[in-house]
């Protein structure tokens, strides 16, 4: 079987368009507000553009993901990252405010197009008994990538000047769009019948799992900025001591994707769902209880490996809910997820941070874990009775 025509390397060019995405995303966090100053930006314009990628990530992805359903994976997944590579030059050669709202636009759509085709792309190689672990291989590299992503950004910042990090990552998409352009990308295993998108979201268990991606997109996007002000005004931290505490929860969170993926293909991904779902809202009281840097670096961890528990587990049900129809509209079903993750992420900040504001951390995290349970809840009260379809027949 040639490389061009394996699985894992459909796997592995989608792993690397993903991390190519996440350090695009992340490395916007040191060089964006300096270049936009630069420019003229004020504290409320800097937060507006950040804000401005959220909107080509809600309107995007459903269309896309419908697209590919009916004109194949290939044409949307290049279209993605040279949309990408076209934004990060964008960035790199702006010259005025308006330049970097385009791009940052640009930048939430090939966001949106990239994670939508890939995961869809998953889905249609693999069978349902088999798509955590590919899963979780993303989702480790988009982790490393996130973390790294200020990192990188800085030095190339500092080596170079403004343009150079936006360019290195301009021509890394373009490289990763010329292999999706030459590898032979796999057939989906579902048939190829189109369907209404309101069928798919009245779909139970989509419906079910959407509610889900939203609660595990809130709280996680709720806590990063509210548990930073907890630990520097109540528990007296300093930025830097704040900073270390996400350490160890970034790390363990790269190996922790892969391992809840395969548990996943295991014991299923609905049933881990629900399982990380219960974990997220258990913990969370105790998180809005930090009293010192080593509770506060102890919770996160668990926290954190609570949130994995859902995120992998949940990409795969969602393409198994999608199968219960017996259709594979996959790219409409990750668009769906995609739309449902930047919801959680815009809602989140904006909500946790109005109530952290009138009833403290504690009260906030304790609310939010019964909102969570009440997710739970609904997502346990739906039945799957997808049957395991054939192994995929596709290379290895």
């Amino acid at each position: 079987m040639s490389w061009r025509t394996s699985r894992s390397t459909t796997v592995g060019l989608v792993t690397l368009a993903a991390f190519a995405d996440i350090v695009a995303y992340s490395i916007c966090v040191p060089v964006l507000p300096d270049l936009a100053q630069r420019l003229g930006a004020s504290p409320t314009t800097i937060g507006m553009l950040f804000a401005s990628f959220g909107v080509t990530l809600l309107v995007v992805p459903i269309p896309m993901g419908a697209i590919s359903d009916r004109a194949g994976r290939r044409g949307p997944m290049i279209a993605g990252l040279v949309a990408l590579a076209a934004a990060s030059a964008a960035f790199g050669l702006a010259d005025s405010l308006p330049w970097l709202f385009a791009a940052r636009l640009i930048q939430g759509a090939a966001d949106a197009i990239t994670w939508v085709i890939g995961f869809a792309l998953i889905a249609d190689a693999y069978d349902r008994s088999e798509r955590g672990r590919p899963t979780g291989i993303v989702m480790a590299a988009a982790s490393f990538a996130y973390m790294i992503g200020p990192s990188l950004g800085g030095w190339l910042y500092e080596l170079g000047g403004v343009g150079l990090p936006f360019f290195v990552l301009a021509g890394l998409a373009l490289v990763v769009a010329a292999a999706f352009a030459w590898v032979d990308l796999p057939e989906r295993l579902e048939p190829r019948e189109r369907v209404p998108l309101g069928a798919i979201i009245r779909e139970p268990a989509v419906a079910a799992c959407t509610v889900a991606v939203v609660a595990v997109a809130s709280t996680l996007s709720m806590l990063e900025p509210v548990v930073a002000l907890h630990l520097e005004t109540r528990v007296g931290l300093t930025p830097a001591r704040v900073g270390l505490v996400f350490v160890p929860a970034a790390l363990a969170n790269m190996g922790l994707h892969p391992l809840f993926g395969r548990l996943a293909d295991r014991w299923g991904a609905r049933r881990l769902t629900i399982v990380g779902l219960f974990l997220t809202a258990a913990v969370l009281p105790m998180v809005g209880r930090m009293w010192s840097f080593p509770s506060a670096v102890a919770l996160m961890l668990v926290q954190t490996a609570a949130v994995a528990v859902v995120i992998t587990p949940s990409l795969a049900y969602m393409a198994d809910a999608v199968s219960s129809l017996g259709l594979g509209s996959f790219g409409v079903a990750y668009g769906l997820y995609n739309m449902a993750w930047g919801i959680g992420l815009l809602g989140g900040p904006a909500l946790g941070g109005w109530l952290f504001d009138r009833v403290g951390f504690g009260t906030l995290a304790t609310g939010w874990a019964v909102v969570t349970i009440v997710a739970t809840i609904a997502l346990a009260g739906v039945k799957s009775d997808v049957p395991l379809k054939p192994d995929a027949t596709y290379g290895t």
